[in-house]
């Protein structure tokens, strides 16, 4: 058993070292090209088209990646007001239960909606104007995105649900 939590654990690790090199690469380029489109745009009167296009593509990656890793590392916004109200030392476990619960069936969901909408750009093949890039590569970043945050919310809710019954 302790192979193969070593072995989700090492494969964990690899896709969290390429999603931080990923949200890495393309925070640095959206800024960059941001500041190239306004100064071009501004201070040379030069339209740069595509660059908008680029920009697009890349800040879905950079926003879906970057929630992934904050579902990884538990660090999304969360509102534990229980603790702070509750003397009871078992309420706060029960009701993390209950949010990591319902964060797998909005995962579910989630998972599904944006298959669907991925299927849909695979079928349709729009692309973008200027450079012919397909819409579903951005539409893409919903789809992975929503399978690791599955993956993640299923990771926390056997963690809960451990920490729960091993507490009683």
């Amino acid at each position: 058993m302790k192979a193969i939590v070593d072995l989700f654990a090492s494969i964990d690790n690899v896709i969290a070292s390429f999603m931080k090199f990923a949200v890495t690469v393309m925070g640095i380029f959206v800024a960059f090209a941001m500041v190239i489109g306004i100064v071009a745009r501004a201070l040379l009167g030069i339209q740069v088209f595509g660059l908008e296009e680029l920009v697009l593509t890349a800040a879905m990656w950079l926003y879906m990646l970057g929630a992934a890793l904050a579902s990884r590392e538990r660090s999304h916004l969360s509102a534990d007001f229980i603790e702070a109200f509750s003397k009871n030392k078992t309420l706060p476990h029960v009701t993390r239960l209950i949010a990591t619960g319902l964060s797998v069936v909005l995962a579910v969901f989630f998972v599904t909606w944006s298959y669907s909408l991925f299927a849909w750009g695979v079928e349709k093949g729009q692309v973008t104007p200027v450079f012919s890039i397909p819409q579903y590569i951005s539409q893409g970043s919903l789809f992975v995105a929503s399978i690791l945050l599955l993956l993640y919310a299923l990771r926390d809710l056997i963690h809960d649900a451990g920490k729960l019954f091993n507490k009683r």
